[in-house]
């Protein structure tokens, strides 16, 4: 049964297709995927969220609306894998809010290797990822931007 709230609601991140066929082979430790949901706002799309563990240590989800991001929050809260939930206000009317989990994402690091694994991913992914420079153009959110 989805957990509901005002504008969001959690459902299984299956209804995410997209999001859960590009990140099946992507985590160094797989099982974090078993704890992913989806989190469908409205108006959509469907956001993929992803708990930490293994070596994954930190991620995050992007939001248009504060409210949206509030609600987020409150419906992560609880939830295995997702400690630490915290709101990262955009003070720009043209970037999102972001709301994440897991430990403080470092200042900078040197390479995009070292993110890649902060955010677990297997090394044949970040080899692919460095190897092409930039990450693939898609409508999908959780493939949008760096590694993450």
């Amino acid at each position: 049964m989805p957990q509901i709230n005002q504008r969001a609601m959690l459902v299984p991140a299956e209804a995410t297709y997209d999001d859960v066929e590009y990140f099946r082979d992507r985590p160094a430790d797989l099982a974090v995927l078993s704890g992913a949901v989806a989190l469908h706002v409205s108006p959509p799309p469907l956001l993929l969220a992803i708990p930490v563990g293994g070596s994954r240590r930190d991620r995050y989800v992007s939001y248009g609306l504060v409210a949206i991001a509030m609600e987020a929050r409150d419906l992560f809260t609880g939830r295995a894998g997702f400690p630490d939930l915290r709101i990262r206000w955009s003070p720009y009317s043209d970037t999102c809010h972001v709301v994440g989990w897991g430990d403080p994402v470092p200042l900078w690091w040197e390479d995009e290797s070292l993110g890649g694994r902060f955010y677990g991913y297997s090394e044949t992914a970040i080899a692919a990822y460095v190897q092409q420079g930039t990450p693939p153009a898609s409508s999908g959110s959780a493939r949008a931007g760096a590694i993450r």
